[in-house]
């Protein structure tokens, strides 16, 4: 699979896990931070899901209201849970926020990332953690069956290992025909690629070397022809960690007080399994073109800073149009 033409599209993470870590609830500042980005030329917004492990407002009520306040950019989820949500509730509150934001909805799925709290999270709820992947496969299935349940000739029943459930076609459809995009959160695990190729329209895995980015997204490629997909038919997308100080002590400081808040561990923990880069917002935007030239064509910024908002305008100004002139 060859990696799609044109510059790459860069959106930045709305701090709902920022808030929460600083205990400061609020709509009206995460609404201004979406109109800015918007305003900053971003490309997309992105909000992140957890009840209890790490938990923050819901997104898609976050993305409701994002939605409200812009007019451009793509808003998404990076990354939503769906095991925490029973499947039709899900698909119906995917279906109505389509219709909320005008097709501009885009779903980066995760399976739950393997720790204990997010164990623990699964269990509040009553789900499943045991064969939590193959749940989100079908989870996704059943939600694009009921998507286009109302087409002629379509089956309004879903009978799955996990799930069984009957009348889809009483569901509301989605604003965009078939559902919006969905995107795999994952690593480069065989099992994951095979995943992405067969059943997703995109892979989001926040891979901490470029070269494996590369490797994987080639092996994508393989595995998605082999399966008769499109050469386009995979968006390959990348989540990131950025922290921008010109003074590079100060950036890693920064970073690691945000890491040790954000998940409990050190950045050295965290750096052997995500993507992260600190320092200038030059040298922050040469880690990310390392990425666009090993494929990457849609880029997720979290910016690594319990205050990102200062950030803001400096990573527009020079990581955006810095990593667009990669592909060029």
């Amino acid at each position: 699979m060859g990696t799609p033409s044109g510059p790459p599209s860069l959106g930045v993470l709305l701090p709902t896990r920022e808030q929460a870590i600083n205990g400061a609830f609020a709509g009206a500042p995460l609404l201004d931070f979406a109109r800015q980005a918007e305003q900053l030329g971003f490309d997309s917004l992105w909000a992140g899901d957890s009840l209890i492990a790490r938990p923050r407002l819901d997104p898609l009520v976050v993305l409701s209201a994002a939605g409200a306040v812009t007019s451009r950019v793509t808003l998404g989820t990076a990354a939503l849970t769906p095991a925490l949500r029973h499947p039709l509730l899900g698909a119906h509150q995917v279906a109505s926020l389509d219709h909320i934001t005008g097709s501009r909805l885009t779903l980066g799925l995760g399976s739950g990332f393997p720790m204990p709290e997010t164990e623990e999270e699964f269990a509040a709820v009553g789900a499943s953690f045991k064969g939590r992947a193959g749940r989100l496969d079908e989870i996704v299935a059943l939600w694009r069956q009921a998507w286009r349940a109302k087409e002629p000739g379509a089956e309004p029943d879903f009978a799955g290992r996990y799930w069984q459930a009957e009348g889809l076609d009483r569901l509301p459809e989605p604003h965009r025909p078939g559902g919006p995009p969905l995107w795999l959160a994952g690593s480069d695990t065989p099992r994951v690629l095979e995943r992405v190729a067969r059943h997703y329209d995109g892979w989001m895995p926040f891979l901490p070397s470029a070269e494996s980015y590369g490797t994987a997204w080639r092996r994508i490629g393989e595995l998605a022809a082999a399966a008769g997909r499109p050469a386009d038919a995979i968006t390959p997308a990348l989540y990131a960690t950025i922290t921008v100080n010109e003074d590079p002590a100060a950036a890693r400081a920064e970073l690691e007080h945000y890491i040790a808040h954000y998940y409990g561990r050190t950045l050295e923990q965290m750096a052997s399994v995500q993507a992260y880069a600190w320092g200038s917002a030059e040298e922050c935007a040469d880690a990310l073109a390392a990425y666009v030239r090993s494929g990457a064509r849609h880029l997720i910024i979290r910016i690594g800073s319990l205050t990102p908002e200062p950030q803001l305008k400096q990573i527009a100004d020079v990581v955006l149009p810095r990593v667009k002139e990669t592909s060029r």
